[in-house]
């Protein structure tokens, strides 16, 4: 058993993909795995990959040869933080190579619904953050918003923020994972590794942020009728892991 080890991203993903193919040792005898996600096997020989980005374009063109659908399931499911998704997504990419455009069809077979639930799951959470996320006005008029999802949605968002908000300077900065989506103003978004410290003094608030987001919590606190107040109702559809950095919720609800 070969066993190739690579980073957590599409790339990395997509580069222990091909390599795995590519060395032809028969599929049976490959396992793709996560750096510092996996434990060693007797008998078994690990090979480290970087991401490639020549390899990653090729398996991106074979994918979407197949067809786009099949390669939007890939992607999404790669922005997962399930520990075992890299295998999971190198046998579905085995069985999509041969069973085509169909393979979208067949979840009755359990590597391809494996691959579908983990793309499903991402979906979900990116959905809930297209709701969920809050901008604050810095001083320097730059609008920011922090969030911190448990996959690796900022791809899956910031193309819809971008749409919405071409005509301005913001950032989405995902605390979990230590990265943001940045855009400047008419021009595309970009995504940045890095870490910014709360307190920093670009990310002071503005004073005229700072009323709105005081009306903001008044309305939030007084159009609810207290006598309907159902909070384990509102759990459902808002979750306690959104609230921390939802601007209507005061700092003893979050």
């Amino acid at each position: 058993m070969r066993v190739y080890v690579c980073e957590d991203s599409f790339e990395g993903l997509m580069t222990a993909v091909y390599s795995a193919w590519a060395d032809k040792l028969g599929h049976k005898n490959v396992r793709l795995e996560l750096e510092g996600e996996y434990n060693l096997q007797l008998f078994a020989e690990y090979v480290s990959v970087k991401p490639d980005k020549e390899k990653t374009e090729k398996v991106i063109r074979k994918l979407l040869n197949i067809s786009e659908e099949v390669f939007t399931c890939v992607y999404r499911a790669a922005m997962s933080k399930e520990k075992e998704k890299a295998d999971k997504i190198y046998h579905f990419i085995v069985l999509a190579v041969y069973a085509g455009p169909e393979i979208m069809k067949q979840l009755g077979n359990p590597v391809v619904m494996d691959v579908f639930e983990l793309a499903r799951k991402v979906m979900n959470e990116a959905h809930r953050f297209l709701q969920f996320v809050r901008f604050e006005e810095l001083e320097n008029k730059i609008l920011f918003s922090k969030i911190a999802p448990k996959s690796y949605v900022l791809t899956l968002i910031a193309p819809h923020f971008e749409d919405r908000l071409m005509g301005e300077n913001w950032i989405i900065y995902d605390e979990v994972h230590k990265m943001a989506a940045v855009h400047v103003k008419n021009a595309q978004w970009a995504l940045v590794d890095t870490e910014i410290s709360m307190g920093d003094s670009a990310k002071k608030e503005s004073a005229e942020n700072r009323k709105y987001e005081e009306l903001w919590k008044l309305f939030f606190h007084t159009i609810g009728i207290e006598a309907r107040k159902n909070p384990k109702c509102q759990q459902n559809f808002l979750p306690l892991w959104y609230r921390k950095n939802m601007l209507e919720f005061d700092q003893q609800e979050k």
